[in-house]
């Protein structure tokens, strides 16, 4: 489950909106890419209450980057998206938080955080600059 379609719309919406010179609006993008304009706006909504872009109205308005993309990184967009850090998989952040009261013996827990851990650091380090050409 780690990238749903939200999170996918958001990077390739994050890269048309570092390639533009100019506010890229949602009827643009939505066009563009081929995505639901309501599905496209409910993202882009995210993105901007993250600080990730920035909105600016008007007959020219539209969507930039809130700051230069290469202090942008794949787990925020990802995290802002998604409404959650998205997990790899459906289980527990901790054996303490874990719903099931057979947490304390499960046996993959720990190697199954291990891998999320990496991950998480790995969209951390990766930048918006990284996937634009």
């Amino acid at each position: 489950m780690l990238l749903t379609r939200k999170s996918e719309y958001a990077l390739l919406s994050m890269i048309s909106i570092a390639k533009s010179e100019e506010p890229i609006n949602v009827d643009i993008l939505s066009k563009q890419l081929g995505i639901s304009k309501s599905f496209l706006a409910k993202i882009l909504q995210n993105l901007a209450k993250h600080d990730i872009v920035t909105s600016h109205r008007g007959v020219n308005g539209g969507f930039v980057l809130s700051r230069p993309y290469d202090k942008i990184t794949i787990l925020e967009i990802t995290k802002a998206a998604e409404e959650k850090l998205p997990a790899v998989f459906e289980c527990a952040p901790s054996v303490e938080s874990c719903p099931s009261d057979k947490a304390a013996l499960c046996a993959i827990w720990p190697m199954l955080n291990n891998l999320q851990s990496k991950i998480n650091n790995f969209l951390d380090e990766l930048t918006l600059k990284d996937i634009v050409q």
